[in-house]
């Protein structure tokens, strides 16, 4: 059988992307391959440790930090988020979802953390982005595509969502990418720190996840991938270069798309949900918390609602749970998601496998690209 090299080299010499960094690991197998470079120009091979921008695989990372304040009993899944984001104290919900965001009723009842963490608040893309109350998220808010240095500060950023309607009632439907956002404000909110001290403090340093957080600093900058948007002609355009948008702090840390991180981090964290929340010799999430994250939470409904994003598959906390043998690489329980930045990261507890792909151009659709496919392919049968 070929390796992960053979499956990924084609896409490299074909130019597809500059480069990639990929990942399997199970308890008696490691293999990484890192090829090709982290520029158009050719000018920095790609390395283990090259530092990529993971977007919305900081997903996963945001919902457990959640967790750790339920385990932590400062938060219930039950909870009203209002006693911590009292802007959300009084949501309004547009009469139909492609109605006038100024024709709404109010919200038959409070949205809850379990709401929040299960992308069902009410906030979200749904699959037609035009909807008025979708477009309002990305005029407003900059949802979308990561730009860290874009966005108003929390505080701003939660008086701004407050203006806009949800789409439906709390718990009602799915919705992808908002709910994230919202996470990463209420673990500030009610930890008292910034949601980038709690990261580090709380995962990042026990993981020893180094090279993870929502900016580069210089002494790291050899190792920032660049990162290029697909042209029609078929070239590649440059979004973001090292020293651009996530050379400093930003003012709004986004818990749905803001991290950097390497494959070697992500495994951490991978492995550290694969061990029931255990990673070098203590308790980080409660075993109970990793159950519920990695459980879907949905409905068939809400499962077929969202089929542009979930291709027939649940959601847990904070990613996609494997619920149907769709493809060769699904298997009950995988737990994961990707990003639009061209990075995927999964656990396979029925394998204890961990995934991760990391490239740096950017996907142009929900629909994941086929070199992530060829991968997952590779991945399952290896």
């Amino acid at each position: 059988m070929s390796g992960l090299k053979d499956v990924l080299e084609p896409q490299v010499n074909g130019a597809a992307l500059p480069g990639v960094v990929a990942l399997v690991a199970s308890a008696d197998r490691l293999e990484v391959e890192a090829l090709g470079t982290s520029d158009v120009e050719g000018v920095s091979p790609m390395s283990r440790d090259s530092i990529f921008r993971i977007a919305s695989v900081t997903k996963p990372i945001t919902a457990a930090a959640v967790l750790m304040l339920v385990d932590d009993g400062r938060l219930r899944l039950e909870d009203p988020v209002a006693r911590w984001l009292p802007e959300l104290e009084s949501p309004q919900v547009v009469r139909t979802p492609q109605g006038n965001v100024d024709d709404v009723v109010p919200a038959a009842r409070a949205i809850t953390v379990h709401d929040v963490l299960s992308s069902r608040a009410g906030y979200g893309f749904a699959p037609d982005f035009s909807l008025p109350a979708v477009a309002l998220l990305f005029s407003e808010l900059h949802q979308g595509p990561p730009q860290p240095q874009q966005v108003a500060a929390p505080d701003d950023w939660m008086t701004a969502l407050a203006r806009i309607p949800l789409l439906h009632q709390p718990g009602e439907a799915w919705l992808y990418n908002t709910c994230s956002d919202i996470q990463g404000v209420l673990v500030s909110r009610v930890s008292g720190s910034s949601f980038p001290e709690f990261l580090t403090e709380r995962l990042f340093e026990p993981l020893r996840m180094a090279d993870t957080g929502f900016e580069v600093p210089a002494a790291k900058l050899g190792r920032f991938t660049s990162y290029y948007q697909p042209r029609q002609d078929g070239g590649l355009e440059l979004v973001d270069a090292p020293g651009g948008e996530w050379s400093s702090a930003p003012a709004f840390p986004s818990g749905a798309a803001g991290l950097v991180s390497t494959a070697d981090d992500l495994l951490a964290f991978g492995r550290m949900l694969l061990a029931g929340g255990y990673a070098g010799g203590r308790r980080l999430l409660s075993a109970e918390s990793v159950r519920q994250m990695t459980t879907d939470q949905l409905t068939a409904a809400q499962r077929a609602a969202g089929t542009l994003f979930l291709e027939g598959q649940g959601w847990g906390y904070g990613g996609s749970v494997d619920v149907a043998a769709i493809d060769t690489w699904n298997s009950p329980g995988r737990y994961g998601w990707s990003g639009g930045t061209g990075t995927a990261a999964h656990v396979v507890p029925a394998t204890q496998t961990v995934t991760i792909l990391l490239s740096q151009v950017e996907m142009t659709s929900p629909s994941p690209p086929a070199m992530m496919r060829d991968f997952w392919r590779y991945a399952a049968a290896a």
